[in-house]
């Protein structure tokens, strides 16, 4: 297989048009800062776009919006909807490492976007800036006096093991969060995650000022922090998405435990001239397999019924407000923290949803507030691949080297052995051997792992992409120190650190 994605990668390279990064087509007329400023471009530039329609497209959609349930199967029961790989919190740290990755507002729906013009307002790499913004001195209301610790807002109850959680600061009375980036306020859930990672950067500054016997500077916290994030999206959320195996491939210095300036990665496909750039076949498709995992209700604490995602009253998960003073979130119920966890009941680990071609009712209609024309998640994506002239599932597996799904494979649901399930052709004969990108990655996780994990495509874009956004970022610890690894004191088992040991850590302050 890796000779068939070896010469699929030649072909890409000599059917390069032009260089990704610096100096393309849109860049010069930004007037944005140089810390925001990026590009979004294609890894498969050669390949055609897909041919859909409109109506096709939300038709589709509405298919993969599942019909609305009046009950949800009781936490006392097993629910075969639930990954068992997968716990529910790796959704909103995968949507929270999104909102670290991308930002585009100039991009619209009903417009085809060149993605070449397009500028990113995030920076592509995992440099937490919408924890920092621009830092202390430009942006001073997100931090303390001191300027070196992070700024927190009013207390929350409800985590029974747990008395120092907060909310977010807010701009009293419009009750909007004060942080890097707005979209990390949308729920009660990603809400949260940003505040613990304020409040793990707090803990930094103790730790680094200690093993550095003096007062640490909020430089040297910022990396301290930066390297254990992206330490843990490496080790910990992508083997966790895309399987351990796929990482090793990409990055075989993991596995033989080398400095990366000894193996090479295997980028085949994710390649650019100057600098990494985002390419819409991430950020539009592949990436969103995270929709398909969110889960209609959640248990935030044990003092709390489950709520559902979006409704019309309280209570529920939405954001941009001001929270409940009970909502602290128990993060054991959504990382796996307590190794005693019962597997049901109000105190167990609650799973994330399968990965597959099925979106949850309320995803069906987002509140004004998150999106609006349309309001459908699945309609909005495909909408967009559709204007991004993203080409079609089958197109960019056959140019990785993998052969596609067959048509009967292809199918609208939750599971693809559900003769009920339609498949994608008998929407519309327009599919056949045309399946929009996002909708087939969910498909192949679907096929290939029953939903566990991301299937080939999925997560061999994923992977190259996580890994040379890390190699191209000249700040990142792969490119610092490749010999790096996490500090033992903030470790659970003084080795290895993943998502929990940061929340973990976090609580302590």
């Amino acid at each position: 297989m890796e000779q068939d994605l070896l010469k699929a990668s030649q072909f890409s390279s000599r059917n390069h048009i032009r260089p990704h990064g610096v100096g393309l087509r849109g860049l010069e007329g930004s007037h944005s800062s140089e810390q925001f400023e990026g590009r979004f471009g294609r890894m498969f530039r050669s390949l055609t776009p897909a041919e859909h329609t409109e109506d096709d497209l939300r038709k589709l959609a509405a298919a993969m919006t599942a019909p609305h349930e009046d009950t949800q199967t009781p936490e006392t029961e097993v629910d075969d909807e639930e990954n068992p790989d997968i716990s529910a919190g790796y959704t909103y740290f995968g949507q929270f490492i999104d909102h670290d990755l991308t930002f585009d507002p100039a991009s619209s729906l009903q417009k085809t976007n060149d993605p070449d013009a397009l500028v990113d307002f995030r920076t592509p790499r995992f440099d937490l800036d919408n924890i920092y913004g621009r830092g202390p001195d430009d942006q001073p209301y997100l931090y303390d006096d001191d300027g070196i610790h992070m700024l927190r807002g009013t207390p929350l109850t409800g985590n029974p093991d747990d008395s120092g959680t907060r909310d977010l600061p807010r701009n009293v009375p419009k009750e909007r969060a004060l942080i890097g980036d707005p979209r990390n306020d949308e729920n009660v859930l990603v809400s949260q995650l940003q505040g613990t990672i304020l409040r793990f950067h707090n803990k930094m500054v103790d730790v680094e000022s200690a093993r550095r016997g003096r007062p640490a500077t909020f430089a040297e916290v910022q990396r301290a922090v930066r390297r254990h994030y992206q330490w843990a999206v490496l080790n910990d959320f992508l083997p966790t998405i895309a399987g351990q195996d796929v990482v090793f491939a990409v990055l075989p210095h993991l596995q033989s435990h080398k400095p990366i300036t000894v193996d090479k990665p295997n980028l085949l496909f994710f390649r650019w001239r100057n600098e990494p750039f985002m390419p819409v076949e991430f950020s539009v498709a592949a990436y969103r397999f995270g929709h398909s995992m969110i889960r209609p209700i959640y248990r935030l604490n044990r003092n709390l019924d489950r709520f559902p995602i979006f409704a019309d009253a309280d209570p529920n998960l939405r954001g941009f407000r001001v929270f409940p003073s009970n909502y602290a979130i128990e993060w054991k119920l959504f990382f796996e923290i307590d190794p005693n966890a019962p597997p049901l009941g109000a105190g167990r680990l609650q799973p994330a949803y399968k990965i597959d071609s099925s979106l949850v009712n309320p995803l069906g209609n987002l509140p004004p507030s998150v999106a609006k024309n349309p309001s459908s998640l699945a309609e909005r994506n495909l909408i967009r691949g559709l204007r991004m002239q993203l080409p079609s599932g089958q197109r960019v597996a056959r140019h990785m080297g993998f052969k596609p799904l067959k048509e009967d494979d292809l199918k609208v649901g939750k599971s693809p052995d559900d003769a009920k399930n339609p498949t994608l052709v008998s929407l519309s004969e327009r599919f056949r051997n045309n399946a929009p990108l996002w909708f087939y990655i969910l498909s192949e996780s679907q096929k290939e792992h029953g939903g566990r994990r991301l299937g080939s495509v999925g997560a061999r874009i994923i992977t190259e992409v996580f890994v040379g956004l890390l190699i191209g970022d000249n700040q990142s610890f792969i490119s610092q120190d490749p010999t790096w690894t996490p500090y033992p004191e903030v470790c659970r088992d003084g080795e290895t650190f993943g998502i929990a040991d940061l929340i973990v850590e976090a609580t302590k302050v």
